[in-house]
């Protein structure tokens, strides 16, 4: 009797290339070529020609290349959010092991619904003034400090980090991690912008994160984050994707920069070129204290050359008080000449009008010794009167004997 440990089980074992190739066959021949309909994503064009891309839509995904010899027969360039209908085969990728689409025509449908709502808000944000240049704050010259919000693990911070060291080392940085990608994503974002303006730390904010697809920056065109970026009373610089990629935020921002590390080069001024500036303004104020320096020196010999040793200052004025002691002396004997003269003119004129000089003629003047009277008349004397009779030259007291008025 046979029991079942004789009875040997015949196996098919394949190989992991043996059996793509098997679903290869089943997926080509029982689908054929066929017309899909999706919303493009994650466009790449290779250096070689080939493009590669995912078609999705609300609930899947699929991976799709085409080829360099379709490509060229495109009639419009293919891009993020743009909704397609394609004419395909369905495949395997052997080596990778993910089926895909082989394109063979590409034609538009009409653009996707994320590119449909991006256009959507654009507009009406653009209706509400949220884009208009005078809502745009300046940014500091000179930053205090640097708000960067981005994700701690985003290769884009580092980029950010790598310049700001580069260019302007003196100013601290404050970073405000969120996630920059995902459904929490915008929500992250606002509550970030929020903190940073309820701590007043930063002067200017970087909002920023690396390039992706158009879902992948959908966060960033986000109303509640646009309202976010418009609120901030600190200027927003944002450096998000690549300088292709435009999202909401970049037209609500204060200053759009086309990459992160642009971004950082925007919010700080070059650290070189302000020692540059700063060595041209020393050596401005080098020549200028020179030339001040030289004008005094010029000036200083002049007023050397006008100063005179303290014994030629007293030479001078001992020669001088000389002159002017001449000059004196000089006048003086003028003077006293002159006075002389008229005293001499005065005196001559006196005595022709003196009573002495009368007297010195032979005439004589007689007073009484009583009373000192000038007798004028024989009628004021009588005999026996003592008077006084003054002459040219002395005088002499006499008695009247006798009277003789004039006959």
């Amino acid at each position: 009797m046979l029991t079942s440990m004789d009875v040997k089980e015949e196996k098919t074992i394949l190989t992991v290339q043996q059996l793509n190739q098997a679903t290869r066959t089943v997926l080509e021949t029982n689908f054929g070529t066929l017309w899909v309909k999706g919303e493009l994503s994650g466009v790449k064009p290779h250096h070689s020609g080939h493009l590669y891309f995912t078609l999705k839509d609300e609930h899947a995904q699929i991976r799709c290349v085409m080829f360099r010899g379709q490509t060229r027969s495109l009639a419009f360039k293919p891009k993020d959010g743009l909704e397609v209908v394609l004419r395909a085969n369905v495949t395997l990728y052997e080596q990778g092991g993910s089926y895909q689409l082989t394109v063979m025509t590409m034609e538009e449908a009409g653009e996707g619904v994320l590119q449909q709502a991006y256009l959507a808000l654009k507009a009406k944000l653009q209706a509400a003034g949220f884009f208009s240049l005078e809502h745009k704050k300046a940014l500091p010259r000179f930053p205090q400090c640097i708000g960067i919000i981005t994700s701690k693990t985003a290769a884009a911070l580092q980029d950010i980090l790598a310049v700001l060291k580069r260019r302007y080392p003196i100013a601290p940085i404050k970073l405000y991690h969120t996630s920059v990608q995902g459904k929490t994503a915008a929500k992250d974002i606002v509550n970030a912008i929020t903190k940073a303006n309820s701590e007043s730390h930063a002067d200017v904010l970087i909002l920023a994160r690396g390039g992706g697809s158009l879902e992948d920056l959908w966060c960033f065109n986000e109303e509640i984050v646009a309202e976010a970026i418009f609120a901030s009373q600190i200027p927003i610089i944002s450096g998000i994707g690549h300088e292709v990629d435009f999202t909401i935020a970049d037209f609500v921002a204060d200053v759009r920069a086309p990459t992160p590390s642009v971004a950082a080069e925007t919010a700080t001024p070059d650290s070189q070129d302000l020692f540059r500036v700063f060595e041209q303004k020393r050596i401005r104020l080098v020549q200028a204290c020179q030339r001040l320096l030289q004008h005094y020196a010029l000036k200083l010999d002049s007023l050397e050359k006008q100063l005179l040793h303290p014994g030629q200052r007293l030479q001078q004025a001992i020669l001088r008080t000389q002159h002017l002691q001449a000059r004196m002396q000089v006048f003086m004997q003028n003077t006293l000449q002159l006075n002389q003269q008229r005293l001499a003119s005065m005196g001559a004129h006196l005595n022709s009008v003196s009573p002495l000089g009368t007297l010195s003629r032979g005439y004589a003047i007689v007073t009484a010794v009583d009373s000192q009277h000038v007798i004028q008349d024989v009628k004021e004397l009588t005999v026996g009167q003592v008077v006084k009779t003054k002459l040219g030259q002395g005088e002499f007291t006499s008695i009247v004997k006798e009277i003789m008025p004039n006959r």
